[in-house]
């Protein structure tokens, strides 16, 4: 059965090429003269597309978009234009348009769009937008259920917990888990980052400071220590602190005192100390920027906080979550990845980890065409310049490799040449099915033993 598409289009002769076109194409076109036309019929019946001009006689083609009825959902519109300026795209992707195309455009390029609109429309979408519910972490990974357990265990604690991991990876996050989580949960929370304060305003910004202490001291402020009393105190990146500011740490953390800068009156807090960094202290240590003594007094409890790559299967979670917070924060339709952009999502390394991943969601948001996110759709280096197996013709490769290899008169190309290709299978399809191997066995269309065998015989053999 052919997919409905309404054109609304006042231009009589556009209309009819563009009515022409998407007939041929194999849709069931009707074609509207006004919005308000079309209006009137979305109150019986809901087309696949839309395709309307911005500007028509009485409503915009705007006016068209998020149209829905209790059981049909509002169906894609393409906004067209002639007036196409910075203030019409704006307006037309800022009301939810699938594509926005400036007259004249490509007849092709056109059906291409609509066919993409109507696979989209196709579709339906379980987890239409409602409520976006908003957890605390995401996790299923082993490595991040510990985290889950640890921070259970210290619920009833205020021991001093020190957290590692790479840039990105939510570290703050475990830390107001921790804070939030603990006897402390109702006295203040208060976080610095050592390494974004410069050296010589570092120290009065931890234990404040008195009137005059320096240039530009007119007043007295207390530090974030006394702001903490009674709470946590968060020192993100704690490996960057200098090592004259780490001895005054120090002192605080043993004795429960200090001084502001310029005072002499001594002020005790009862704070908790959660400290994190993306450095490894021991090596820190070991290379004299970090005292001894301190690190263990921090690493009472230690948490280390996995990277995004070493916890893939939790991607398609955090991806759905953070689509579904842009969708909210940016005020528009949440976008679905099509199963093979998540599959290029999961097999990304994603060096920024889970930050990297949530301004990807939210850069996916704002400029991916349509509601329906595809390989394309991604940005660099994602998509990997949009070039797909075929377009690089591996087979050429192939066959210039083995032209070079024939005129140098090397010989035992045979075993060479099925040997690597098998690899190259082997360990692709082992990757992608995460190293089950009946799933790699379906995959490459062959039976698991003959995969067991052809790992042993290429010296392959995992422990799955």
């Amino acid at each position: 059965m052919s997919q409905s598409v309404w054109i609304v289009e006042d231009d009589h002769a556009l209309g009819w090429v563009l009515e022409r076109t998407l007939l041929g194409a194999g849709f069931d076109v009707s074609l509207f003269r006004s919005a308000d036309d079309a209006l009137l019929a979305l109150a019986d019946t809901t087309p696949a597309v839309i395709i309307a001009d911005l500007r028509l006689p009485g409503e915009s083609g705007l006016s068209l978009l998020g149209r829905s009825t209790p059981d049909q959902p509002a169906p894609p519109v393409i906004v067209m234009t002639a007036q196409s300026d910075l203030e019409s795209a704006i307006s037309a992707y800022g009301a939810g348009a699938f594509e926005y195309l400036p007259k004249p455009f490509d007849i092709d390029e056109l059906v291409i769009l609509v066919n993409k609109a109507a696979g989209q429309s196709a579709r339906t979408d379980a987890n239409e937008q409602t409520s976006v519910a908003t957890p605390e972490l995401l996790g299923e990974a082993p490595a991040m259920q510990n985290v889950f357990r640890a921070i259970g265990r210290l619920s009833r604690s205020d021991m001093s917990v020190l957290i590692t991991g790479e840039t990105g990876t939510g570290k703050e996050l475990i830390a107001r888990a921790l804070h939030r989580h603990s006897p402390r949960a109702d006295r203040p929370m208060i976080a610095l980052n050592t390494a974004a304060i410069p050296t010589d305003l570092l120290e009065a910004e931890l234990f404040g400071h008195e009137k005059g202490a320096f240039t530009g001291a007119d007043q007295s402020r207390p530090g974030r220590f006394e702001q903490a009393d009674g709470g946590t105190l968060f020192l993100d990146e704690i490996g960057d602190m200098p090592l004259a500011l780490q001895t005054r740490l120090l002192r605080v953390l043993a004795e429960g005192e200090f001084y502001r800068v310029g005072g002499r009156e001594t002020r005790r807090v009862n704070v908790r100390i959660v400290a994190a960094t993306h450095r490894d202290l021991k090596e820190e240590v070991a290379a004299g920027r970090f005292r001894e003594d301190l690190y263990h007094r921090l690493n009472v409890i230690h948490l280390p906080v996995p990277a995004l790559r070493e916890r893939r299967e939790d991607i398609p979670d955090l991806v759905h979550h953070f689509l579904a917070s842009a969708a909210v924060e940016l005020n528009t339709v949440r976008k679905r990845l099509l199963p093979e952009t998540l599959d290029r999502l999961i097999h990304h390394d994603w060096p920024g980890n889970v930050r990297e991943l949530e301004n990807t969601c939210r850069w996916l948001t704002v400029m991916a065409p349509g509601q329906d996110i595809t390989p394309g759709d991604l940005p660099e280096p994602l998509n990997d310049s949009g070039l797909s197996v075929e377009e690089s013709d591996w087979s050429e490769s192939l066959a210039q490799w083995l032209d070079q290899r024939l005129e140098k008169g090397e010989q035992n190309l045979w075993q060479e040449t099925s040997e690597t290709f098998e690899r190259i299978l082997l360990e692709r399809a082992l990757i992608h099915c995460r190293n089950h191997r009946q799933q790699a066995a379906g995959a490459l269309g062959i039976g698991r033993n003959t995969l067991t065998r052809k790992l042993n015989k290429l010296g392959m053999e995992t422990d799955t």
